[in-house]
């Protein structure tokens, strides 16, 4: 019987408090798993596994989402750490990697929010720039700043106009991944987009459609995948 569409998201593992609980727990921002909701589908928490897992847990999804999160090693990318770089979270980079390899070698639609984004970028042999000034208003706070598309591209497909998107990040696309274009570009020309061209749906967005209200880019993702 046909349905929602299947649309796996990424999560992380932390100590978490509920009620007399302090215990580990896979977390995801609530926004993640309503935001897909919105647009159609039905969401699937993906809790950090064994990167041999990959391919078979992609097998069973739909779609794909590579959510936010702390910085990519340096050295995936072949650089040395500035000290401005987030802490380690090689567990989670492995995890998220198999992902993202696993869903380009089988088609599956995949979407990467922020440090997805990022990590499809190193996934396909891209650079980041390690800090970036002016992307984060207060910590804790989400900013806004304007994107605008690249005309042509797929994201220009799904929001054509120049638009104010929530942000809070302080690294970005450096080298382009190969096969990788760029999408979308804040007024100080950061990329704030990647795609993969056809034949697959393969998007990347440096900002957090999560905490906004506008559904296109999720909405884009559950269509590719229905």
């Amino acid at each position: 019987m046909a349905g929602r569409p299947l649309i796996g998201v990424s999560t992380y593992l932390e100590t978490a408090r509920w009620g007399v609980w302090e215990l580990e727990a896979a977390l995801l921002p609530a926004g993640y798993p309503r935001l897909v909701q919105s647009a159609g589908g039905l969401p699937a928490m993906l809790p950090p596994d064994e990167p041999t897992h990959a391919a078979e847990t992609v097998a069973r999804l739909d779609g794909l989402v590579i959510a936010g999160g702390p910085d990519v090693d340096p050295s995936r990318y072949g650089a040395a750490r500035d000290p401005r770089c987030g802490p380690e979270a090689r567990a989670r980079d492995t995890w998220e990697l198999a992902l993202i390899d696993a869903a380009l070698a089988s088609g599956t639609p995949l979407l990467g929010i922020c440090r997805g984004m990022q990590l499809l970028n190193v996934a396909l042999g891209g650079t980041l720039v390690q800090h970036l000034d002016g992307h984060v208003e207060a910590v804790a706070v989400f900013g806004r700043h304007t994107v605008k598309p690249v005309p042509g591209s797929l994201y220009a497909g799904l929001i054509p106009e120049e638009t104010s998107v929530p942000t809070y990040h302080h690294q970005a696309v450096d080298r382009l991944g190969t096969g990788l274009a760029p999408s979308a570009h804040a007024a100080d020309g950061t990329i704030e987009a990647i795609e993969l061209p056809d034949p697959g749906w393969v998007l990347g967005v440096q900002w957090h459609p999560e905490m906004g209200e506008d559904p296109r880019v999720m909405s884009g993702l559950v269509r590719a995948a229905s």
